[in-house]
């Protein structure tokens, strides 16, 4: 974990995982607003997670009558209803299972499921060059390398194999696929969870800020300023868009610090 506060910079080790769910604002996900706008952690917070899925509600007969009969089950007999709440392997066993493989398996990387990860990443990043859009850091990186051990310590294998390497890409590319779409563009952009911003939202807004610029600069020098109201309007004439928003607005004059000065709704 880097920290960087007080003028201090230090790089820790983590020396736990952390498994967490958290639920949408308003309980329900908005699929036209990103993750990190549905849920509102900081995407300082969000980032640091190395897999991020959506267990979203949607009707589907055979997962439904599944969820049915499992909770029915939790209130009579499981066999009366064809459902049983025995575990595949028992919670007892899996646990002593775990510990025992992170305290005695430490598995290194074979150059050949190293290699495999370096092309992974390089694949990874090649997704976004043509876009002009962040499709990976040296953090998902690390989570894969991560991942991979994962995998063939729950082997109990003190090789990371190449298999291993594709069993991380596969759940890295999943939850990718997930958690960093633009809503907007539908397209892979981890700005969005490492920023909260993505690059087609921080372009939009730069080009809105600086059309603000110069709608103001048109003004009369002795006016006071403008309604944000009227420079939707205004802009929504100019770019033929009615999609414009006071939020889209309010946003695009934060790119304009110490130039424009919002007070009472009025820019």
């Amino acid at each position: 974990i880097s920290v960087a506060k007080a003028g201090i910079i230090a790089t820790l080790n983590a020396r736990t995982s952390v498994l967490a769910c958290a639920n949408p604002v308003g309980s329900r996900y908005n699929p036209s607003m990103s993750v990190v706008e549905n849920i509102q952690l900081p995407p300082s917070l969000m980032s640091r997670f190395d897999l991020i899925y959506l267990l979203l509600d949607k009707a589907d007969e055979r997962t439904d009558r599944r969820l049915a009969r499992h909770l029915i089950s939790l209130y009579g007999d499981p066999n009366a209803i064809g459902s049983s709440t025995s575990a595949p392997v028992p919670i007892e066993l899996l646990r002593e299972y775990i510990a025992y493989a992170r305290a005695t398996c430490h598995p290194k990387l074979t150059p050949e499921a190293a290699q495999k990860l370096a092309n992974a990443y390089a694949d990874m990043r090649a997704l976004g060059m043509s876009r002009k859009t962040v499709s990976a850091t040296p953090r998902q990186l690390e989570s894969l390398i991560r991942l991979s051990e994962g995998s063939a310590r729950i082997r109990l294998s003190e090789w990371v194999e190449e298999k291993d390497v594709l069993e991380a890409v596969r759940l890295m590319q999943v939850s990718m696929q997930q958690a960093s779409i633009d809503p907007k563009t539908g397209q892979i952009d981890m700005d969005v969870i490492q920023t909260g911003v993505s690059a087609a939202d921080r372009t939009a807004r730069t080009q809105m800020a600086a059309m603000i610029k110069e709608i103001l600069e048109s003004k009369d020098s002795g006016a006071t300023g403008v309604r944000i109201a009227d420079l939707v309007d205004t802009l929504a004439v100019a770019t033929g868009s009615r999609t414009i928003t006071e939020r889209d607005v309010e946003n695009a004059l934060r790119e304009l610090p110490g130039e424009v000065r919002v007070a009472h709704g009025r820019a």
